[in-house]
């Protein structure tokens, strides 16, 4: 991904992130370089005791110095693919937020293939005036907090705030001289926390150990470079025909040397390979037993790894060209650097070197020196299966030892979590979204609910404006930004004074008289083209209004007035009036002149929402969305 973070973001391939970490006080370009350089090398090392051992998904988490090119300056940074885990996109916001917050002389910006995607997830706080075209250069990470350029509100700001979108340079200075102006607010710092919060715990917790019955050579692979485990996954995940011609017979793991092995995912992961239905060939010598046998998902997981590598292999030319053969981790220059740093940072937790626990961590460390430190040349960097077909000429096993480690294996995570009921869903989201929870018990007990209330929101909801951008949902006065309306503003002080806006100031009465010869004979003319418009205006209106005429008499004939309740329909009813306003609904008499019969449009608001509602089956839809964006909640149908 190397040269992408120079092109625009929509330009990126899908599910891509871009990361930028910009050094404030570099003026000089010598020293912005030197300083960047030196803070890099303290970075690595420090986020290798978060993210040292995770599995990326697709692309790893990758940081570079960039010199500067055009508006953008020097700076280090990177661009990820992360595929369909979305939780990689995440933790690298986690990883930038943390960077910022340990080093205050860094300032960064995140954004993917959909642009400021912090923003979207605030995006129930974020002010009307920040959209997509508004935002650029504004959404920085400072000290660990979320902070956004605002706009000029008023002449005095100009002095200090640029009148367009900043370049990143005036970004910058503004974060220097005020940052506490360009501090988001704290319902858009609350929302990006909860979705981070739970970092970095959660790097741990969306791992999943689970037993494969594997070839040997897939568990001698896995046991030194367990990060191959994700390529190896998505090419069994999104193979083709032409693919699964490789596996009929399999040249590189044989069926005949499976051991089981206790395999460590991430749960996208896991999930991708539990929840596909494969059935292997018949000449691949892959056979499954029994579902109802113990060890089936084990055999089943095992048998798509297999098939997983087996295509990654195929995809390789044999023998690997000398110019790929790859390098020693401990031959690059950078690496003693990188492991001094480590052992000052206490990454190996006080272990006796060359005990086992080290021997992981160091395996761990060398990983992600890989693929986060060192910078290989691109003739000599090898493919995913060129590692793994390299690994199994290098690497000795025995398939008699890892078969009786397959006997005394720790146990297995509990896959339930990939069942989640209708419950547990609506939990989550509203979890996500900030939202308390209430049971359906509680809502009944102590919420009132106010059918006024349906009424009045969904009437402001359709007396807003709306645009291209869409509809606007109806907020609270207290909410709301101030409008200054220039027009109201100067008929009022007019009121005040006294003066009528066609008045004139005395001083402006001899230089109106200069000008008058000047005018009259434009004005004739002027004359002539306002009474012929006039005269328009007047016809279009008169057109307007036969046109509608003849829908009324159009619409009385048919039996679309019977479909609403009237206010006549209600009388010696016992249901509850509503609302007093009405509107007419049209009908004829018997003698066929058109006749108004009082439509009361709030219950037939209210009844058609209701029914609308209960349509839904207690599922999403549009009755229960559009109520819950204007803050009402309905209570569910207990009708029978």
């Amino acid at each position: 991904m190397e040269g992408l973070l120079e092109e625009r973001h929509s330009e990126w391939p899908q599910d891509t992130v871009g990361y930028r970490l910009y050094y404030l006080g570099g003026e000089n370009p010598g020293v912005c370089r030197a300083e960047l350089e030196r803070q890099l090398e303290r970075i690595v090392c420090r986020l290798a005791l978060l993210c040292a051992g995770y599995i990326w998904h697709n692309e790893a988490f990758r940081l570079q110095y960039t010199p500067a090119r055009g508006d953008i300056p020097a700076h280090v940074g990177g661009v990820t693919n992360f595929g369909d885990n979305v939780d990689d996109e995440w933790l690298i916001v986690y990883l930038i937020q943390q960077v910022t917050k340990e080093f205050p002389d860094l300032v960064a910006s995140v954004e993917d293939n959909d642009g400021d995607f912090l923003l979207i997830e605030a995006a129930e706080h974020l002010p009307k005036w920040l959209n997509p075209d508004t935002s650029a250069n504004r959404v920085f990470f400072y000290r660990g907090e979320l902070h956004i350029i605002p706009i000029p509100q008023n002449p005095g700001e100009l002095s200090w705030l640029p009148a367009s979108n900043p370049t990143i340079l005036q970004a910058l200075n503004l974060l220097t001289t005020h940052s506490d102006k360009c501090l988001a607010a704290e319902p858009i710092r609350n929302a990006l926390r909860r979705r981070i919060q739970s970092y970095p715990e959660k790097i741990h917790a969306d791992q999943h150990h689970a037993y494969c019955y594997v070839p040997a050579g897939i568990a001698a692979v896995l046991k030194h470079r367990p990060d191959l485990l994700a390529p190896a996954i998505q090419a069994f995940y999104l193979r083709d025909p032409i693919d699964l011609r490789a596996c009929r017979p399999f040249k590189h793991f044989l069926p005949k040397t499976r051991v089981m092995t206790l395999v460590t995912f991430t749960k996208c992961l896991y999930a991708q390979l539990q929840q596909q239905h494969f059935m292997p060939d018949r000449r691949s010598g892959y056979t499954l037993p029994a579902q109802s046998d113990q060890h089936f998902k084990a055999h089943a997981l095992g048998m798509k790894l297999a098939h997983g590598f087996e295509i990654l292999c195929s995809k390789c030319s044999q023998p690997l060209p000398s110019s790929k053969t790859g390098g020693s981790t401990s031959s690059d220059p950078l690496w003693e650097g990188f492991i001094n740093s480590l052992k000052k940072n206490n990454y190996f937790r006080g272990e006796l070197e060359g005990s086992a626990q080290y021997r992981e961590l160091l395996q761990s460390a060398e990983i992600y020196f890989q693929h986060s430190v060192s910078r290989p040349k691109s003739s000599s960097v090898l493919s995913p299966g060129e590692q793994v077909l390299q690994l199994l000429q290098t690497l000795s096993y025995s398939v008699e030892e890892l078969q009786k480690e397959g006997d005394s294996l720790p146990p297995e995570d509990d896959d339930s979590w990939l069942d989640i009921s209708p419950e547990e869903l609506d939990q989550m989201l509203e979890e996500a979204s900030g939202r308390k929870l209430l049971n359906s018990a509680r809502q009944e007990e102590e919420l009132d609910y106010d059918l006024h209330d349906v009424t009045k929101s969904m009437k402001a909801f359709v007396s807003k404006v709306s645009s291209h951008e869409g509809a606007e949902i109806p907020r609270s006065s207290a909410a709301s930004q101030i409008q200054f309306d220039v027009n109201s503003f100067t008929s009022a002080l007019e009121r005040i004074l006294g003066v009528e806006s066609d008045e004139l100031d005395s001083d402006d009465v001899d230089e109106e008289e200069d000008y008058d010869l000047l005018d009259s004979d434009a004005e004739s003319d002027n004359k002539g083209g306002k009474l012929e418009e006039d005269m328009s205006a007047a016809e279009t209106l008169e057109n307007i209004r036969d046109y509608m005429e003849q829908m009324d008499q159009e619409l009385a004939s048919t039996n679309i007035g019977k479909s609403f309740t009237k206010i006549t329909d209600k009388v010696g009813s016992d249901r509850p009036d509503v609302s007093e306003e009405a509107e007419g609904e049209l009908e004829t008499d018997s003698e066929g002149n058109l006749k108004i019969l009082p439509v009361d449009v709030d219950l037939n608001l209210v009844e058609n929402l209701l029914e609308s509602y209960s349509s839904q089956a207690g599922l999403a839809g549009p009755a229960s969305n559009i109520l819950q964006s204007m803050g009402i909640r309905l209570p569910d149908n207990q009708d029978k």
